[in-house]
């Protein structure tokens, strides 16, 4: 099975966050081959030279090649591109399992955060795009920790 892991990739956080989670899921299921976007440097070397067609092309087909997308989620927004991909996964009905491991989704029941939504400035949650969130729980799910994204792909596969 091939996977596409959509996620962002331009801060040294990211990355190494990246090659974590996909070194974890290449020894749990070494069978599965996971496209890294990151490690693609003909388009992802950033001290050479690729333009957009380029990186459009190359990670377009990669995705259309998958038989699953994994997409993180982290962040201030979801990535722009990541977005983008889930776009095409979404279109190309390619299942995918979103990763949102955002802390502040704890505590989802308790009152006084419940209470803080109808104060001014004091959401204790994070926000993510219902669209882009939608697309996804339309051809899959969201999990939020590194055992459930295993779990879910051991369902997958």
């Amino acid at each position: 099975m091939n996977i596409y892991f959509a996620a962002p990739m331009f801060a040294e956080s990211e990355r190494l966050y990246n090659t974590f989670i996909v070194e974890e899921i290449r020894k749990a299921y070494p069978q599965l081959a996971i496209y890294l976007p990151q490690e693609n440097l003909a388009i992802n070397d950033k001290t050479a030279y690729a333009n957009s067609e380029m990186i459009a092309l190359a990670d377009t087909n990669k995705i259309l090649e998958s038989q699953l997308m994994i997409a993180v989620l982290d962040g201030l927004a979801i990535d722009p591109g990541v977005a983008s991909e889930i776009g095409v996964a979404y279109a190309k009905r390619i299942p995918i399992i979103g990763l949102y491991t955002d802390s502040r989704q704890q505590g989802g029941t308790h009152p006084k955060k419940i209470a803080a939504l109808n104060e001014i400035a004091e959401n204790q949650f994070h926000y993510l795009n219902l669209y882009t969130t939608g697309l996804i729980k339309l051809n899959g799910e969201i999990v939020s920790d590194k055992e459930a994204l295993l779990q879910a792909l051991e369902q997958k596969i």
